[in-house]
């Protein structure tokens, strides 16, 4: 078992306040140890953060994108090993462990090699302009040209720890930021393993440092600091919240990816096909990562005609899927994080129950110990109003709604605190275009869940502001500075 330092200063830092254990979910047995930040650790990252910035934001943009795929390719060649620790900390399954972490993380480090060096400067054209008091007359040009930010505080969720870092840490660097990293408590040990890697692949010291700490006094040192200059954060709404306000007073730059409430609406006209692939889709809810997901469609919106054929298709859906240790290549629903997010979740299922909601199937622990189990969950007979269709649970359950017309599905839709990740299943694709568009939603998936790594990525309301992925995550990590000059 190892006890990890800080990554500060491309070196590794004994804490002063030692360290806290971290757990697998799996088997409950501490798989780890990561260091407690103390703010003034958390200081001595941002310092070194700020006095490498300035040597790599000028270093040639081919040499910055040489760096990142350097790191993808040493994420390669780690996989397997940052794999079986990925899911150690996590509980996640070897299938969300390795292709659904390691690899999109080596995609997002390739895709923003790339952008490293796309242009930066966009040419406003010249202009004739009269003398003036200030200017004589003449030809002038004009350029939106995009600077880094400078410092990053960088602070990710529990549920897909390296690619959650990947998805801030590409973009800012290759902007040529430098970053300080602060993972979620409960598997920081992955993330730590990417200090010496990003050295290794030729990174400067100080560039991309690590701090852990097992509550929120580590995030609140750096979100506080006056030298970070930009706070990029994935995790729950009301952390966000705070982070915001605290950055607000300072006017720091920000990135909220937080909370969804994602609803998938089944229309009348949805043929077996179409409801396949629905019924796929939310089973995602169950089968990716145990419901850990931001935009799972945890809410499924049916059409009366179809409901009980939506239903019926769910249940089986869902008693399909073989529960248990991770480490098993059967297993398909893990466990989640912790005791406390399992307490969480099976709260929200008793209090459906108690406000008349029927439990289809699951609802109960599945009879495995050790471990945070809970069973693939589908309740019907939502109504809306219920606390378990407007609150984000963040694990294996799945609320059913019936609805009777599409005026009343965008009500129920929009009728939440959350925008992040909505779908719309119909035989017609105008249909659903049409209806996606009254969708107050940053993203919307139509007859489909897959995403594109082009798109941009982010919230309407309390799903957060700003959009990561493409070109959109690239330039969320730069200033725009207008330049004018005179012929």
């Amino acid at each position: 078992m190892t006890a990890y330092g800080h990554w500060i200063n491309g070196a590794w830092r004994t804490p002063g306040k030692g360290h806290y254990p971290v757990v697998n979910p799996a088997t409950e047995q501490v798989v780890g140890e990561a260091p407690e930040a103390t703010p003034a650790e958390v200081a001595d990252a941002v310092t070194a953060a700020r006095a490498a910035q300035d040597g790599w934001s000028r270093t040639d943009p081919r040499e910055r994108a040489a760096v990142l795929d350097r790191i993808a390719d040493l994420l390669i060649e780690r996989g397997g090993e940052l794999a079986t620790l990925l899911q150690a900390e996590t509980g996640a399954t070897r299938r969300i462990a390795s292709t659904l972490q390691v690899t999109p993380a080596v995609d997002r480090f390739r895709r923003y090699a790339r952008g490293a060096v796309e242009p930066d400067v966009v040419p406003l054209g010249p202009r004739a302009t009269q003398a003036s008091a200030l200017a004589p007359g003449g030809l002038i040009g004009a350029a939106a040209v995009r600077r880094p930010v400078g410092v990053v505080g960088c602070i990710t969720s529990y549920n897909f720890p390296i690619v959650n870092l990947a998805g801030k840490a590409a973009p800012a660097l290759a902007m040529g930021n430098t970053v300080v990293s602060k993972p979620a408590p409960q598997d920081p040990l992955s993330c730590l393993e990417l200090g010496p890697l990003f050295q290794e692949a030729g990174l400067p010291d100080g560039v991309f440092n690590v701090v852990t700490g097992s509550g929120p006094a580590a995030g609140e040192a750096l979100v506080a600091h006056p030298e970070v200059d930009m706070v990029s954060f994935t995790g729950s709404t009301e952390v966000g919240k705070k982070i915001a306000e605290s950055a607000g007073r300072a006017m720091k730059r920000t990135l909220m990816e937080l909370g969804g409430k994602g609803a998938a609406i089944v229309l009348a006209d949805a043929d077996d096909k179409t409801v396949t692939s629905a019924i796929g889709a939310v089973g995602s809810v169950w089968s990716f990562h145990s419901g850990q997901v931001c935009t799972a469609p945890t809410r499924v919106l049916v059409h009366r005609s179809m409901y009980e054929k939506v239903v019926t298709g769910l249940t089986h859906y869902a008693r399909s899927l073989t529960v248990g240790n991770p480490v098993d290549n059967s297993t398909v629903v893990g466990p989640l994080i912790s005791a406390a997010q399992r307490d969480r979740v099976e709260a929200y299922i008793a209090g459906a129950r108690d406000q008349g909601a029927r439990i289809v199937t699951g609802g109960s622990r599945p009879g495995l110990a050790p471990g945070f189990y809970v069973a693939p969950t589908l309740i019907a007979d939502v109504a809306p109003d219920m606390t378990v269709a407007q609150e984000e649970l963040f694990g294996p359950v799945v609320a059913v709604i019936p609805f009777d017309d599409e005026d009343e599905a965008v009500r129920i839709v929009n009728g939440t605190s959350y925008g992040l990740y909505d779908y719309v299943f119909s035989a017609d694709t105008g249909r659903a275009w049409a209806l996606a568009g009254r969708l107050r939603s940053g993203n919307v998936g139509i007859n489909t869940a897959q995403r594109h790594p082009e798109t941009p990525f982010g919230g309407f309301k309390d799903s957060g502001i700003g959009r990561d992925g493409g070109s959109f995550g690239l330039h969320a990590y730069s200033e725009l500075q207008s330049v004018v000059w005179s012929s």
